[in-house]
This record gives C-alpha cells, structure tokens and sequence, in this order.
C-alpha cells in the first residue's frame, strides 16, 4: 500500500510547504495553508484521451499553416465582442464575478440562443439542482431543445455526460464545486481546482469543445483559488457592476483571440439581460444640464470608445483631514490631481472634502480621463458649470502639462456622432487625422490653459 503524504496549501495562491506556516511566503495572507493528503497515481494522465499521448515532431514555423479560428456567433453582440467575434471551438474560458450579478443568467440566455441555432449546448449545474435550473429557464422565457441540462459535480459523470451529449459548447457552473476523485482534497480546494480545470482544458482541446467555467471571486474581487487557474484558460471574462444600478459590465482582462479589456454591456431587466449597443447615449441620457462639477470624457474600453459623465463634488470642513471618495475611479488618482490642481493652479483643496462618481457603475482607468477629473473638480470648486456641448480628452503629468492619448480620432468621431460641438484635447494630438464636421477642437499644453478654455477663468 502507498505511503500516504500530506502537504499544506495555500488556499489563495497555491503555495505548496511541507509544514504549516502561519504567514504564507507566496501571497503574505495569514492563516490560508490547509493540510491535504497526497497518493501518489500510477496514471499521470488520468482520464485524459488516448489523443493526446499522440507523439508529435517539432515543426518549422514557415511550416506551419495559419488559419483563421473558427467562430460560434451568439445572438448578443456585445459577448461576441468581448470575445473577440464569437467562440472558438476548443476554447476553455473562465467566467468570474460578485455572487448575484448575473452569471449564470448571461451563460444560461447564451446557451438557448446557441441552442436556437442548432448547437448541442450541455448546461452542468453543481450549485442548483435541474428544477431550480427549469425555474430560471421559465423565468428567462427559455425553451430549446438542444439544450441539455446537468446537476452534478463529479467530474467523471460529467465526462460520460459529455460523450453521451456530444456537445459544441459546456458551461460548468460553478469549478468550485466539481470534484474529482482521484484527488483526495475538499471540492474548491487548491488541487481540486487546478486538477478539474487541468482535465476541462484537455477535453476542450482533444475533443474540440467550447467550455466556460465559472469562478467564484474573493471579497477582494479577484477569482477565488489559485493565480494558476488564469494562466490555463484561454479567456477571462468579468462580469461587474454595482447591486443598485441596471447595467452590467463584461470585461476581457485576457484572451488568446482577440483583444484585452473589451468590454460589452448589458442591462438586467425583469426578462433576463439586454444588450446595450449605444452605452454613451445611455449613461449620458440623465445628465444635468448646467450643473457644476460634471463633465463629458471620450474613454476608450478596448477598441470602443465610450462617451461617460464624471461628477464632482467640492464641499469645505471642518474636520482636520479632508474626505477624498472615488467612485468608478482610481482613489489615489483623484488625490494627485487634486495635488496638481493645488501646486500648478493655486486652487486651495486642501481644507475641502471630494467626492467623485462615474454615472452609470462604470469603472474607468485609463489616463486620458485625467483631464476630465480636474476639470470637473476646478468646476464644483469654483460653482462655475462646463458647457453641456463640451468633452474633455487627455492625460496630465505632475507639472501640469497635458500629455497625448491614444485614438484620438475615434474618441470625437464618438463625440461627434452624440451632438458634442467642442472637444478639449492635447495640442499634442491635433494634425495627422481628419476632424468631423460639426466639433470645434481645442488643444491646450496645460491644465491652467484647460480651465480656462473650460471654465472661461
């Protein structure tokens, strides 16, 4: 009989020590190393497929024929644009996001319209049972036959569930509760999860199947279990958003087909999720007009521009220390430029509490709203509105210049397109591109020359 080992793992980044620490070396966490046992298997491969024990020679790279990945096109634009023009057979993507934010609703709407299209979509479930599952289906208004629906968390009934069903796409909702055997841990345990995961990329692979797995996430926001669960997948989605407000957020923060930090967006209704296919007029339609402290920035979420409100409030205390609260933003971004604010321009911040918010639950942080922040704090400060045609685009450094940003065509062709008459912008990046009719640009080397160009002072 085998000798029967036991290691301590650390239950957040998978740090292997033969001992129990109570400080992990890895992570620095205190009190995540649990001990588990170890038995040695015979079968490295475990259930793996006799194809991948295919020896294969290595070839040149002029060799090798390069085609373009096939794609499976969903009913939602917005998810086929975050990955990248659709799914790609034999693709593993991880799903990840705040428990109650959607989930399992946006992949359960995406496999029935898969299904729709003829595509055997296999559902595993291992937190609901198949009637709780029937129950969100009627909710959504969901009925395909090529549908198929599993609760089980045993990851060999899952595989024989897969040859019998032969699907194109698998969604295992949640990776933390599927199990295997051979693996003596707890489900959702360090080894449990990067086993399971392990084995799904191998079916994805050998059998061509598209597979999304969903990941609970940490109190911290990141996807729970080890770093190396992201570094196995092909696509890591975040699905994000706040409680109190409608819209949703899919953000790629890696993927192998397409490009990084696309986001869609979606809005939760009664029915399920909407796509929102114009997100610029939607979070601007409840804008005040004439109101101090709020501003227009162009920011750029992958290749989409997105026209966004940022509002500011300036309010004086009487406390010591000034609050300084950021929504959707960057908190230590918000306290140097308000540091910017006060040595280039003489604005006295330092006895006035901030307040920032992005409207609609989006969260920005690129640079290129720099511009817009300060103009919006100079503008709450000082009671003076912007004008309601005005759009502000740009990055500022620590002596108050304004640097030049990426794709500024595109962020005032969006502009344009909304009815913006004037866009504020780095002197920098005028020449080189064609300005739309209808939008008077204006290029400023520093902040002073933005407010006053803003602000008129």
């Amino acid at each position: 009989m085998a000798k029967v080992k036991s290691i301590f793992l650390c239950q957040d980044c998978g740090y292997e020590s033969p001992k129990w620490m109570g400080k992990c070396p890895g992570c620095q966490a205190w009190n995540t190393m649990v001990e588990e046992t170890i038995r040695p298997e015979k079968n490295v491969r475990g259930l793996s497929s006799g194809d991948s024990n295919l020896k294969q020679r290595p070839q040149s790279i002029v060799e090798v024929k390069s085609e373009q990945e096939p794609r499976i096109p969903t009913n939602y634009q917005e998810f086929n644009r975050v990955l990248g023009g659709g799914i790609v057979p034999g693709s593993l993507v991880l799903v990840g996001g705040d428990p109650g934010i959607g989930k399992s609703t946006l992949l359960l709407q995406t496999s029935a319209q898969l299904a729709q299209k003829g595509e055997r979509v296999l559902y595993i479930s291992g937190e609901e049972s198949v009637k709780q599952t029937k129950l969100r289906a009627d909710r959504l208004d969901i009925a395909a036959k090529d549908l198929f629906v599993l609760a089980e968390t045993d990851l060999e009934l899952i595989e024989q569930a897969m040859a019998d069903v032969m699907p194109s796409v698998m969604i295992i909702d949640s990776i933390q509760t599927v199990y295997r055997s051979e693996v003596t841990s707890a489900p959702g345990s360090v080894s449990q999860v990067r086993e399971c995961t392990s084995h799904l990329m191998r079916m994805a692979k050998t059998k061509g199947i598209a597979i999304f797995i969903v990941g609970h996430v940490t109190k911290e926001g990141a996807i729970a279990g080890p770093r190396l669960l992201e570094h196995m997948v092909d696509a890591v989605l975040y699905f994000e958003g706040e409680r109190h407000h409608t819209f949703r957020i899919l953000r790629a923060v890696k993927n192998r087909f397409g490009s990084t930090n696309e986001i869609g967006v979606f809005e939760m209704k009664e029915e399920g999720l909407e796509e929102v296919l114009n997100p610029s007029e939607i979070f601007l339609e409840e804008r005040s007009k004439g109101a101090a402290g709020s501003t227009v920035v162009a920011s750029l979420e992958g290749t989409r521009p997105m026209l966004v409100e940022l509002q500011a409030l300036i309010s004086p205390t009487s406390f010591g220390n000034p609050r300084r609260m950021a929504t959707g933003i960057d908190h230590n971004r918000v306290s140097l430029l308000m540091a910017v604010l006060e040595k280039r321009v003489g604005l006295l911040l330092q006895n006035q509490d901030a307040y920032l918010n992005v409207a609609g639950g989006v969260r920005l942080d690129e640079p290129a709203i720099d511009l817009a922040v300060a103009i919006s704090i100079a503008s709450s400060f000082r009671d003076a509105p912007t004008k309601p045609t005005d759009v502000m685009i740009g990055e500022i450094g620590l002596t108050g210049e304004v640097r030049r940003v990426s794709r500024i065509e595109q962020r005032i062709h969006e502009a344009a397109k909304l009815g913006f008459t004037r866009a504020i912008i780095p002197d920098k990046n005028i020449g080189g591109w064609t300005v739309p009719k209808g939008i008077e640009v204006v290029g400023v080397s520093t902040v002073y020359e933005a407010l006053q160009a803003a602000l008129g002072g």
